[in-house]
């Protein structure tokens, strides 16, 4: 009885199979960011009002960038200021900036005409309809 000779497929050192994983992440990683900035650039509509407002009623208050206190601080709000509501997270609340708040308020980082802002619902109160 003979036996047959057995043929092996060769098969990539480790060192070779990491180097296309490597390869194919950085293109992707490439690829990628192009296609993200690129939605980014997209302008999309304000949001709109929801027709509740709310008012500052301490000395100041602080508008931020994201719904969150690690996020950057935009404006200091002053007393009495009254804004409009264009949506909610939890506690936070998603306010429309105005203009005037360049005039009225401390700008701290309003560097991209940023449209909105939150607010944490603890520092405003709701202005109830015809009060403003």
């Amino acid at each position: 009885m003979t036996t047959l000779p057995v043929f092996r497929t060769p098969t990539a050192p480790r060192s070779g199979r990491m180097v296309f994983c490597l390869l194919a992440l950085t293109l992707a990683y490439l690829v990628l960011p192009s296609t993200a900035s690129s939605q980014r650039g997209q302008q999309q509509p304000p949001p709109k009002p929801t027709g509740e407002h709310v008012r500052v009623p301490t000395s100041y208050a602080n508008v931020h960038m994201g719904s969150g206190t690690g996020s950057e601080i935009l404006v200091l709000v002053p007393k009495g200021t009254v804004l409009a509501v264009v949506g909610r997270d939890k506690e936070w609340v998603r306010v429309q900036l105005t203009p005037e708040l360049r005039k009225t308020g401390m700008v701290m980082r309003w560097y991209k005409n940023e449209e909105t802002g939150w607010m944490h619902d603890s520092t405003v109160e709701i202005v109830k309809a015809g009060a403003k």
